[in-house]
């Protein structure tokens, strides 16, 4: 038996003591007709019709109410409730009401997160699905137009092919990042920490991205001049990758003749904040909780005219979080964006 609670123990000595009053007076009345009461008699059957009664009530409250409880735990670890298999069974029932409560709670709550799952799972499967479809259904226009007789005109064979290789082009972006999006999901990507200087990386990635900015006329810079190093710790191509990502979006949706800034920043002892801003189109409020969703786009036909895999600001995201720091993002329509993360000094 687990758990004598008190409350048994007072409904078992009121019962007993009723069944003791109970039995004396009747022993009493049968006494006096035989005209022989005896007081230490009675008192010595009292006392020992109460410890009997006592205990044999007890005991088989503990038990009738032990089996029925017992009974709705089983029924309720069927359904795999962790918090209630760890506890005894108890007999109390106002604790087994609160725990029911607790239980209940709890499952209304998973059952919330499982349909919001669903709905998103839903939703990143669309957004797959038509991801997919665009690139794939033009390859094969332009390829059944090739093998339907235009592959002999040199001129349209050759924009075609062109055409049908930008296609592909961005499948293959939108299969790498599903695939490293996944993988920094799972935690299958291993960091590699090391010691390097933010400044250089900022300029390479200028680099890498000055004939893309020059196309809108848009400047990449720097706050200020930057004359000493700023060390950081960090998976060096993964932090690249964060701020390719980063200047590539501010410079698709910004301005032509537009400015795209780095500024480096000491934030704590030991953490530096890299903002990216821009002075583009902005991002209206409602959009800005959605952000870092996988697909989601702002401006659905103008970014998919830019091309990319719509999984950028994800896999930013996913590789911030990973490295443990925390990613900000302020905008205002119409005015621009400021994109802001948190690396680790080094020591």
């Amino acid at each position: 038996m687990q758990n004598k609670i008190k409350k048994t123990y007072k409904f078992a000595f009121k019962t007993s003591l009723y069944v003791t009053i109970f039995l004396t007076l009747l022993s009493s009345v049968f006494l006096y007709l035989l005209h022989s009461v005896d007081v230490v008699y009675l008192l010595a059957f009292a006392i020992f019709t109460y410890l009997i009664s006592f205990l044999v009530i007890q005991y088989r409250v503990e038990r009738f109410i032990y089996r029925r409880i017992k009974r709705i735990y089983d029924d309720l670890t069927l359904l795999e409730s962790t918090t209630l298999r760890k506890q005894p069974i108890t007999t109390d029932m106002a604790t087994l009401t609160q725990e029911i409560d607790k239980f209940a709670r709890d499952k209304k709550l998973e059952i919330e997160t499982l349909i919001v799952r669903e709905e998103y799972r839903k939703e990143f499967l669309g957004n797959v699905s038509h991801e997919l479809k665009t690139p794939l259904f033009t390859v094969q226009g332009y390829l059944l137009t090739l093998l339907d007789g235009a592959i002999d005109d040199k001129n349209v064979r050759e924009k075609y092919l062109t055409r049908a290789s930008k296609g592909l082009e961005r499948l293959i972006y939108i299969v790498k990042d599903l695939d490293m999006i996944t993988k920094l999901e799972v935690g299958d990507l291993r960091l590699n920490i090391v010691t390097f200087n933010i400044i250089d990386l900022v300029k390479n990635v200028f680099d890498l991205l000055e004939m893309k900015a020059a196309k809108k006329k848009i400047t990449l810079t720097f706050d200020l001049d930057y004359d000493s190093p700023i060390m950081v710790s960090a998976d060096k191509e993964r932090i690249q990758q964060v701020l390719t990502n980063l200047i590539v979006n501010s410079i698709k949706y910004g301005r032509e003749k537009g400015t795209t800034e780095i500024s480096i920043e000491n934030l704590i002892k030991n953490k530096v904040i890299v903002r990216v801003t821009d002075n583009g189109e902005g991002i209206s409020k409602e959009n800005i909780p959605r952000l870092f969703e996988r697909f989601f786009r702002v401006d659905k036909s103008g970014s998919r005219k830019e091309g990319g895999s719509g999984l950028g600001l994800a896999i930013v995201k996913h590789i911030i979080e990973a490295h443990n720091e925390r990613i900000y993002v302020e905008s205002e329509l119409g005015v621009g964006s400021e994109f802001s993360f948190t690396l680790e000094k080094a020591e």
